[in-house]
């Protein structure tokens, strides 16, 4: 009888444990065969669903990322939450995603560093990320316009608010993955505060 094997959820499985090998090891010393090895299957089994190993990369941070999108919409649709409510939970949901995966932060900035020495990749990288970074701002403006209009947070300038709170957040990518912090406590108290003052009285 044959085996029916569900590639969809294999897929999944394999970029869940490649980015187990890629914290561990880096980007530059994961290899295919460490990445085919924790997975237990053969090399040639792990090319019939990724080319190589930058896109077995790329489509595991994706699928990291995709998650937290997730979280991020239903934090958005929650009507038992005011706005100054859900901006700072949408906020401390990103935040406490880079403590969870501080490790692998450093391993992103080590392959943007990599990629960026190839002038092709590099624009390529520059346009994802300029993507994420405008998906994410928007999320944070649209907040504080939404706010706004409800009347929960002050008239202030959302482009200036925006810069604030993407700013802290880069803060937190740079404390955690360079600096090497434990974690952003700090920056969480900061948001916390903005936010308070940001919320109609």
């Amino acid at each position: 009888m044959a085996i029916v094997v569900e590639h969809e959820k294999r897929r999944r499985e394999i970029l869940e444990k490649a980015l187990d090998v890629f914290v561990e090891e880096g980007f530059e010393n994961a290899t295919y065969q460490k990445i085919a090895d924790r997975c237990v299957i053969t090399r040639t089994t792990l090319y019939t669903y990724f080319r190589n190993k930058r896109e077995i990369f790329n489509f595991s941070i994706k699928q990291l990322l995709g998650k937290v999108e997730e979280e991020l919409q239903t934090v958005r649709k929650d009507t038992g939450l005011s706005y100054p409510e859900k901006l700072k939970k949408t906020i401390f949901l990103i935040l406490e995603t880079f403590e969870e995966n501080k490790r692998l932060l450093s391993v992103i900035l080590d392959y943007l560093l990599y990629l960026s020495k190839s002038s092709s990749s590099s624009e390529i990288i520059n346009t994802r990320l300029r993507r994420r970074t405008i998906r994410l701002r928007h999320i944070l403006a649209t907040m504080v316009i939404s706010g706004i209009k409800a009347g929960e947070i002050k008239k202030v300038d959302v482009r200036t608010a925006d810069d604030l709170f993407y700013g802290l957040i880069e803060t937190a990518i740079f404390h955690l993955a360079v600096l090497k912090r434990p974690s952003v406590g700090d920056i969480k108290d900061v948001v916390a505060l903005i936010v308070e003052q940001l919320a109609e009285a």
